[in-house]
């Protein structure tokens, strides 16, 4: 009986594992590595509440473990990947090598611009979000707020499509300095606003009563065939409105 309560927490900690890994690929600049482990580690978190709910398990111990994960994953990275890219679109950016990894190394090359900052705003309203989540009885079975996994999807996308989508208009828009301000405001909006969002939790695999997540799943499966990687912000977007359209039921 132990060991099944473990399952759940297990499958937790591989989520937490994938954001410390993804945390040190994003301080190196690598950030589509940083994407791809954040990616995973938002996969470990799905399931690991799905198994929870299958098993029956689930604890206290379990939801605060879920959160300290989503901290790192979904709430350091996010800051941190931000935090590069503004420093790329100011034209300092700032990546750790194994030949400068010491401190007096580190500073003395120190050359950024402070306002690259504004990136970590991300990882502070992710952890006020995840703080409020875990004492609002009214998120049981809804979002009140983006999901701070949904918003690092949406933070994630911008390394992977200036990777492997490199139109020249899509660049002059992502690496604009003034888009990844606004966007880092919308992002921290979001994670704590006050709007009803449906969660992708089925208590039935009957289509009548997840109408609204089936309805979700097939046009994310269409936007990303046809779209790629720039798929991941119309998706986040697409949730947000169809959330408001059926009152995040």
């Amino acid at each position: 009986m132990w060991l099944k309560k473990q399952i759940p927490n297990f499958i937790t900690l591989l989520n937490l594992f994938c954001g410390c890994i993804a945390t040190i690929y994003a301080v190196q600049g690598k950030l589509e590595f940083a994407a791809f482990f954040v990616m995973l580690g938002i996969g470990f978190d799905f399931f690991d509440g799905l198994a929870a709910r299958m098993l029956k398990v689930q604890s206290e111990l379990g939801l605060q473990l879920d959160s300290l994960a989503d901290m790192v994953t979904s709430g350091l990275v996010p800051g941190i990947v931000m935090y590069q890219l503004l420093s790329k679109a100011f034209g300092t950016p700032f990546y750790v090598t194994p030949e400068t990894w010491n401190s007096e190394q580190i500073f003395a090359s120190l050359d950024w611009s402070y306002v690259s900052l504004i990136g970590l705003l991300i990882t502070l309203a992710s952890a006020y979000r995840l703080a409020k989540f875990n004492i609002d009885t009214r998120q049981t079975s809804s979002f009140i707020g983006l999901p701070t996994p949904a918003n690092t999807l949406l933070i994630i996308s911008i390394p992977l499509i200036l990777k492997f989508q490199q139109e020249v208009w899509i660049l002059e828009i992502i690496l604009n300095k003034w888009f990844l301000i606004s966007l880092t405001l919308l992002s921290c909006y979001l994670l704590n606003a006050e709007v009803p969002l449906f969660a992708l939790k089925f208590k039935t695999w009957g289509f009548k009563d997840n109408i609204v997540r089936y309805t979700f799943l097939i046009l994310t499966l269409i936007l990303i065939v046809l779209l790629k990687f720039i798929a991941i912000p119309c998706i986040i977007l697409l949730y947000i409105l169809i959330s408001l359209f059926s009152r995040g039921e």
